[in-house]
């Protein structure tokens, strides 16, 4: 059983591992605060973004896949970047590193957006929180920590030199758990540990909340895989009780999941990951992600790269991510993408089978021309070559809660 788990582990996750791993410290990885739990529960530890973290469990990649799309997954993602960012002039010190509106977002809404370069490529992408305490909440990669660590400590050091108020803390993964728990059951499974109505929070919003009982912790209801969920940041303290209460949920069914099925969910999702879909080589317009640049911003063009991505919104960039579709063997990142010529047209960036779908999944960047759904391509997969088609993301359909206001 060991050695095929291992076999379908580097399957899913060989790819992924390779793109993103950068380990921190020259002693190894280190260990989030779960890192026993998962250990004691059968998870496969792996060495991701210089953490140990399970990649898969007793259960087949498939199948846990599955389980979240029908019932619910909870995944360790306590390795991700969290930042707090506090000082009067929080909110203007954000905007000038990224494209978002945050003077324009309400208390307690949170966004996607990204950290653009000078040329317009992105630094790392991140969800912002504008909370009503004083502070803005961020969480970013892992993989992209030091990067993201010296780009807020460099212009924060330029902006105190102007007498601006900023101040920057970094919360310590040792000291503090995020939790994504994910899938159409996971409300059901987190209402009876917080003291909030859970359908009073819409996706994208976010809430201080008593946890079992632990007073100011984060509940945001957001994921990477397309479903309902939340990410729930808790004191390492408490870590292990809340995520055995949430495994014991009947109502739940809630089931530990690895980093194998967080990609597999996040391709069908048609959602980007750093260093496969974004890079600082790649633009938020070629990504698809135009609509992560708020309007205030592209009309005031004060963001970093804005000459560069306002002109891709009026022109068109050259290439642009696409999702693919094809039967027999999976294309990997790195394929070559073909026409039906046998022109090398574009490359993919991710792909795997799809468990929910049937057949393979893919995502990669074309020349603009080949970039319409229903285009016919080739992916070279083993040298040969493989029948594929543009289709409109995501390859399945997304369940975010954002009931009726009326309602």
């Amino acid at each position: 059983m060991l050695s095929t788990l291992s076999r379908v582990a580097r399957q899913w996750v060989r790819p992924l591992a390779v793109r993103q791993a950068a380990t921190e410290a020259a002693d190894g990885p280190r260990k989030t605060c779960l890192y026993d739990f998962h250990v004691k529960r059968g998870g496969r530890m792996v060495d991701f973004a210089g953490f140990l973290l399970p990649v898969q469990y007793t259960e087949g990649m498939s199948a846990s896949h599955r389980h979240v799309r029908e019932h619910c997954g909870l995944f360790d993602v306590s390795h991700m970047l969290q930042t707090e960012v506090r000082g009067k002039d929080r909110l203007a010190f954000v905007e000038s590193l990224c494209v978002a509106d945050l003077h324009g977002l309400p208390d307690n809404g949170a966004t996607l957006s990204v950290l653009t370069t000078h040329s317009g490529g992105v630094v790392d992408d991140l969800v912002i929180t504008k909370t009503p305490l004083g502070y803005i909440h961020m969480v970013s990669n892992a993989a992209r920590r030091k990067e993201v660590s010296k780009l807020l400590a460099d212009a924060r050091e330029k902006w105190a030199a102007k007498g601006k108020d900023v101040v920057i803390k970094h919360y310590v993964p040792e000291d503090w758990a995020l939790l994504a728990l994910q899938g159409p059951k996971a409300a059901a499974a987190l209402q009876p540990l917080v003291d909030i109505d859970l359908a009073q929070l819409r996706f994208m919003t976010s809430s201080l909340a008593a946890v079992d009982g632990h007073e100011r912790c984060r509940v945001t209801r957001c994921g990477y895989t397309g479903e309902d969920g939340f990410e729930v940041c808790i004191p390492a303290s408490i870590s292990v009780p809340v995520s055995e209460q949430l495994l014991a949920c009947k109502s739940g069914r809630v089931q530990l999941a690895g980093l194998g099925v967080r990609d597999s969910l996040r391709i069908e999702a048609g959602l980007c990951l750093y260093g496969a879909e974004l890079s600082e080589e790649i633009s938020p317009i070629e990504a698809g992600l135009t609509w992560l640049v708020a309007k205030r911003r592209r009309e005031a063009a004060d963001f970093p790269g804005a000459s560069s991505i306002l002109q891709q919104i009026r022109q068109g960039p050259a290439r642009r991510r696409v999702g693919l579709r094809s039967q027999g063997a999976p294309a990997r990142a790195g394929a070559v993408i073909l026409d039906l010529k046998g022109t090398q047209v574009g490359h993919v960036t991710s792909g795997c089978p799809s468990p929910s779908l049937g057949g393979n999944v893919a995502m990669g960047f074309v020349q603009a021309a080949f970039a319409k759904a229903t285009t016919r391509l080739q992916l070279l997969v083993r040298n040969k070559a493989v029948d594929a088609e543009v289709t409109k993301m995501p390859f399945v359909k997304t369940n975010y809660y954002t009931p009726d206001k009326k309602k």
